[in-house]
């Protein structure tokens, strides 16, 4: 039996699959494993091209890249007393690219 994951104490060593059926949170526990790495949880603060995160479809790739883009809203706006605009420089560093599985392995064949 799998066990349940706890994504504030989810621990960040090595690669990481998540499988689950629909429904279960999987785009809401990927958003805040991202918002924590980008905030230093693992072993060091990671940029937004550091990190990796596939799905197998344009439409999850979309709800993902939404949702996280969402949550690294959300958490800066708890480290900043300006208003956020399109000129914020956290903002514009948080540019993040996501795309399939099927993406990543044709960049990376020659």
């Amino acid at each position: 039996m799998p066990l349940p994951l706890n994504p504030l104490t989810f621990p960040f060593a090595g690669s990481r699959l998540i499988e689950a059926s629909a429904g279960t949170g999987k785009t809401f526990t990927i958003a805040l494993l991202y918002v924590r790495l980008v905030l230093g949880h693992g072993t060091e603060p990671l940029m937004p091209p550091q990190i990796l995160v596939t799905t197998f479809t344009d439409a999850a790739a979309d709800e993902l890249r939404e949702r996280i883009r969402a949550r690294l809203f959300e958490a800066s706006r708890m480290f900043s007393d300006a208003d956020l605009d399109g000129d914020d420089p956290l903002l514009n560093a948080l540019k993040i690219a996501f795309t399939t599985s099927e993406e990543v392995c044709r960049r990376s064949t020659p």
